[in-house]
């Protein structure tokens, strides 16, 4: 029979090698110097060095390849839409709009854009505020943004499985064009943070930075985003925020009260560019209504 020493010998070497063969988790990720080129173009562009400094010398900012990396194999085409369409889906999405009857029905007469509409997008995007995604913004768009470096674009490389790799030189091609646009949506993003009193790093949303039940891209949160229950703030985890925001998204990509089909086609495409989206948000606007 082993000995109360080797009984205790072993068990801790067990948990030495549970604590070392144990993936960190974001928290616990060692902070580099990834950002460091990002920050000084930061400040070069107007933003203040100490806030800079101190933003993304945080814990919880870090550079993110896992998150970005699934920016390079998601498919629009791949998704289920029909899911969107179920007698669930629709009893969830009229339900939704008996709950939120007021705030719907002031967004279309101010805007013009059907209540069934901005029910549809919302529940395409987030399942009507119930999966509104769990990544750090900021961590996703600093980490695009930093791109412009090879070698930590080549982390991001790494990080996508192998099977689901794409050609190497696409990766390289969408990377370089991602890099200057998560550069402009981070900005937008340190911009409203400020504007709305909050801490960028706190505010969660999807793998490629969307935030809110609206899902909306910070440059269109900075810019389009509405304060739907006149408390003073825009909160796009808000219903009433963002039930105005869509309305006012939609009304100035060009929606107006009886436009002709395609040109809803048109408007809609502008907030998601897939056709699969868009025809699925139609559908269930003609479910609602009928």
């Amino acid at each position: 029979m082993p000995s109360l020493q080797t009984k205790l010998i072993k068990c801790l070497i067990f948990i030495l090698f549970f604590i070392l063969s144990s993936p960190l988790s974001g928290q616990e990720i060692k902070k580099g110097n990834e950002f460091d080129k990002l920050v000084r173009q930061l400040i070069h562009d107007g933003f203040k060095k100490e806030k800079m400094d101190a933003l993304f010398s945080r814990e919880s900012v870090f550079f993110d390849p896992d998150g970005v990396s699934l920016f390079f194999v998601h498919s629009e085409s791949s998704l289920d839409y029909n899911q969107f369409t179920s007698k669930k889906s629709i009893k969830n999405a009229l339900k939704y709009i008996t709950e939120h009857k007021i705030t719907l029905e002031q967004a279309q007469k101010i805007y013009g854009v059907d209540k069934t509409i901005i029910t549809a997008i919302l529940l395409v995007e987030t399942r009507l505020g119930t999966y509104l995604g769990k990544r750090i913004v900021m961590n996703t768009l600093a980490t695009m943004a930093a791109l412009t470096d090879k070698r930590l674009r080549e982390r991001i490389w790494n990080a996508i499985p192998d099977k689901k790799k794409p050609k190497k030189a696409t990766f390289i091609k969408k990377a370089e064009q991602r890099s200057q646009w998560g550069y402009e949506e981070l900005k937008a993003l340190i911009k409203y943070s400020e504007q709305e009193k909050i801490s960028p790093e706190k505010i969660r949303g999807s793998y490629a930075g969307a935030m809110g039940i609206s899902q909306f891209m910070p440059s269109n949160a900075l810019k389009l985003a509405k304060d739907g229950n006149n408390d003073g703030k825009i909160n796009l985890f808000s219903h009433a925020d963002a039930i105005f925001s869509v309305a006012n998204y939609l009304k100035h990509h060009g929606w107006k009260p009886g436009i002709a089909r395609q040109k809803q086609h048109k408007v809609l495409f502008r907030y998601n560019h897939s056709n699969y989206y868009v025809d699925t948000l139609l559908k269930i606007s003609d479910k609602l209504k009928g």
